[in-house]
């Protein structure tokens, strides 16, 4: 299994970009849950958003409820992140990933990391 994360870029605070996450491979087979995650300069990468391959069921981190909305498209084998309202602290290389078990907002909880696509939001 492969993730390939693009639709980063350079968006002016109150904008919106969204990100996708292209899965090659059996995905669905191996794993039910896909997420994101960012990793800012100088921090460690967090939890962003997940969600099920099979139904609608989604968790976020609180500083992107209401404005991030994860979803998926099977026949596509992509899932994406609608970002809305970006503020400056929402820079950050953003991650996909596989979930494996264990804590869903940790990072050794997945596998098959994406190469990350970078969004820089200015004030």
């Amino acid at each position: 299994v492969q993730l390939q994360a693009s639709g980063g870029g350079l968006v002016q605070a109150g904008g919106s970009l969204r990100l996708s996450c292209a899965a090659s491979g059996h995905i669905f087979s191996r794993y039910s849950i896909m997420g994101w995650f960012r990793q800012a300069p100088g921090k460690e990468r967090e939890f962003v958003a997940a969600i099920k391959w099979t139904d609608d069921t989604t968790w976020y981190e609180d500083s992107v409820k209401g404005r991030f909305t994860i979803s998926r498209d099977n026949a596509k084998n992509t899932v994406y992140l609608e970002m809305n309202t970006l503020k400056p602290d929402d820079t950050a290389v953003y991650y996909c990933a596989a979930f494996w078990g264990g804590s869903l907002y940790r990072t050794t909880s997945y596998k098959e990391w994406g190469q990350g696509t970078l969004v820089t939001v200015s004030s």
